[in-house]
């Protein structure tokens, strides 16, 4: 199968990001947390991605959740929560370019929310937002191959990971392959491949700031109307150096003797 490379534009900006970043995990390099932040860090990734999707759940809510406690909370968003923990905790065994993997993630992030857990969709699918469709994914007989073309795009590509994961971010979003739970899916797959490259993500939570940020879907849209990820890749970046920033600034070396 020939590999079609995803259209994006590596522009100044985008590398001198990348540069700020390195310098950041440079300075982060070698802190070792302890499991409370570890903790928090976790509780701040899951309930900053689904909190993206409209679930309602505090902080407090996902940590007692996390302890396996009772929460009085709308049942969806308590199983979306718990399928998101139980995904979290088992990520880092998976390898980003396996469709098998892929799939078998969906199946645990949307267990119970849906009849076809872990598999393509096969209808049409619309990405609504404000009462307004923003955009139409492509059909479903076409998903397999799409989705087949940008794993393997990214099981084979040289690029600097912090292109990758967000170029097959953008284009997972665009394909929109499952009936639900892809930005989900998207947010946590960049993850893993950030994890993979640089460990340290693992401790990042890089969706939580994406929550804060209200322009997520408006990076999107912006990629989708210009035919290419680039805007998208220039805002995840920004996402990614201000996380990585940030944690480097609330963990000093010497906290961690």
């Amino acid at each position: 199968m020939k590999i079609e490379k995803p259209p994006y534009t590596i522009t100044p900006d985008i590398l001198f990001r990348i540069e700020e970043i390195g310098e950041a995990i440079g300075r982060a390099t070698g802190i070792s947390q302890d499991l409370r932040l570890r903790r928090i860090n976790r509780i701040l990734t899951i309930r900053g991605s689904l909190a993206i999707e409209g679930n309602i759940l505090s902080e407090e809510q996902v940590s007692t959740i996390l302890d396996d406690k009772p929460v009085i909370a709308p049942p969806r968003d308590i199983q979306e929560a718990r399928s998101a923990i139980k995904a979290y905790d088992q990520y880092p065994q998976w390898n980003p370019a396996s469709e098998a993997d892929l799939l078998r993630a969906h199946e645990i992030l949307i267990i119970g929310l849906l009849d076809a857990p872990g598999q393509y969709r096969r209808s049409n699918i619309g990405v609504m937002g404000g009462g307004e469709v923003h955009h139409i994914g492509p059909p479903p007989m076409r998903v397999p191959q799409l989705m087949a073309n940008l794993l393997a795009w990214l099981g084979s590509t040289d690029e600097h990971p912090l292109i990758a994961c967000s170029v097959f971010h953008y284009e997972f979003e665009f394909i929109h392959p499952f009936e639900d739970g892809n930005g989900r899916m998207g947010r946590l797959w960049q993850t893993l491949i950030l994890t993979r490259w640089k460990p340290l993500f693992a401790h990042i939570p890089v969706e939580s700031l994406v929550h804060a940020r209200h322009d997520y879907y408006k990076a999107i849209r912006q990629s989708s109307s210009e035919g290419e990820s680039t805007p998208f890749i220039a805002f995840m970046l920004e996402i990614i150096l201000t996380a990585t920033t940030t944690f480097a600034r609330h963990c000093p070396q010497d906290s961690w003797k």
